[in-house]
C-alpha cells in the first residue's frame, strides 16, 4: 500500500514539474487574441492597443483575429473550442454577459472561459441625425409616440441594444424598432441618414459628433463623459437610477492554467496604464480601473444576473 502511495505521489509531483516548467517557458509560439466583433468597433480598438505591446512584453507575436456576428456569439464560440494552453484569449464586450440570457442557444456558457481581466469602460450613447427634430431623451420619446422609429444599434445582444429596449419598450412603454448594425456601421448608418437614431458605445460615434453628423441625446452611465460633458445622463432625463455601460474584456477558455491568466493580467493591468494608452483610451471616452482574475470573475457574476434581469425586464429575446 505505501508502495502504491509512492507512486501515485511521484506521478503527481511529476506531472506537476512538468507543467510548471511549460508554463515557466510560456509563450514559446505566438499567441492568437479572437476579437468577437469587426475591426473599427471599440472592441477591436481596444484588442489592438493591448495586443501590440503585449507581444513586445512576451517576445512573441500575437496576432488578432476578428470573428464577428450574432452580437459576439460567433467570437465566443470560436474561443471556447481552442486549447486551454494560453494561446488563445478572446476579447469581448458586456454583449457576453448578456447573450447567454438573450439568446435562446448562445452557443457557449460563461462557464466555458476563466475571466483574465476587466478591460476599460465605456458609456453608450444615444443620438440622432441632425435633421431629427429632438435635443433631449424626453423629447426623442415624445417625437417616438407620435412617428414610427427606428434606431441602429451595435448588434442584437449588445447592451446599446438591452438599453434602447429598455428605456423605450419597458420603461417609456413606447415601440420603436431594432436595426441591428455593427459598432461602426450603426453610428455611420445614422450619420448618413438611413436610420433616424442610434446607440453604440461613445468611441464610434465621436468622428461624426466632432463633424456635426450626429446629435448626441443621452449616455447611460450614471456620470455624464468627460469627453462629452454637455450630454445630459439617461438618469437626469426622466430615469432616476438608470446606470448601465459596456466593458470590453479579456477571457482563456477554461482550463488555462492559473499561472499563465495571471501572467497575462500582470502584463494587461501594466499595458493598459501606461501614459500613451490611457491617452488613447481618454479620447475615446475608455476609463480603466487595474483589477485581478478574481475581482473580475465576482463582478462578473453580478452583470450577468444583472442582465438576465434587464432581458426579462425589456422583453427582448433572441431565439
Amino acid at each position: 500500500m505505501t508502495n502504491v502511495f509512492a507512486l501515485a505521489l511521484f506521478v503527481l509531483l511529476t506531472a506537476s514539474a512538468a507543467i510548471a516548467s511549460a508554463q515557466g517557458k510560456y509563450p514559446e509560439r505566438p499567441i492568437r487574441i479572437v476579437v468577437a466583433f469587426p475591426p473599427g468597433a471599440s472592441t477591436d480598438i481596444v484588442a489592438r492597443l493591448v495586443g501590440e505591446r503585449l507581444g513586445e512584453s512576451l517576445g512573441q507575436n500575437v496576432v488578432i483575429e476578428n470573428r464577428p456576428g450574432a452580437g459576439g456569439t460567433i467570437g465566443s464560440q470560436v474561443a471556447r473550442r481552442a486549447n486551454p494552453d494560453g494561446y488563445t484569449l478572446l476579447m469581448n464586450s458586456s454583449a457576453m454577459a448578456v447573450n447567454v440570457s438573450l439568446y435562446r442557444k448562445p452557443g457557449y456558457s460563461m462557464s466555458d472561459f476563466v475571466p483574465v481581466i476587466q478591460g476599460p469602460t465605456t458609456p453608450n450613447l444615444i443620438f440622432v441625425h441632425t435633421s431629427v427634430k429632438a435635443g433631449s431623451l424626453q423629447e426623442l420619446i415624445a417625437l417616438a409616440r407620435t412617428t414610427r422609429l427606428s434606431y441602429a444599434s451595435s448588434g442584437t445582444g449588445t447592451t446599446p441594444h438591452l438599453d434602447m429596449e429598455m428605456i423605450f419598450r419597458s420603461l417609456a412603454k413606447v415601440d420603436i424598432t431594432h436595426v441591428p448594425y455593427t459598432p461602426p456601421t450603426a453610428a455611420a448608418a445614422v450619420a448618413g441618414n438611413h436610420v433616424p437614431v442610434g446607440c453604440t458605445t461613445v468611441p464610434p460615434a465621436v468622428p461624426h459628433l466632432q463633424a456635426g453628423r450626429l446629435r448626441a441625446i443621452a449616455v447611460t452611465t450614471a456620470k455624464r463623459s468627460p469627453l462629452l460633458p454637455e450630454v445630459a445622463t439617461v438618469a437626469e432625463s426622466g430615469f432616476p437610477g438608470f446606470d448601465d455601460h459596456t466593458w470590453f474584456s479579456f477571457f482563456a477558455p477554461a482550463g488555462t492554467p492559473r499561472a499563465i491568466v495571471e501572467r497575462l493580467n500582470k502584463e494587461i493591468n501594466r499595458i493598459l496604464q501606461l501614459p500613451e494608452v490611457k491617452t488613447r483610451l481618454d479620447a475615446l471616452s475608455l476609463v480603466f480601473t487595474p483589477n485581478t482574475p478574481q475581482e473580475f470573475a465576482a463582478a462578473l457574476k453580478v452583470e450577468v444576473a444583472r442582465y438576465a434581469k434587464m432581458v426579462k425586464e425589456s422583453g427582448a429575446r433572441v431565439d
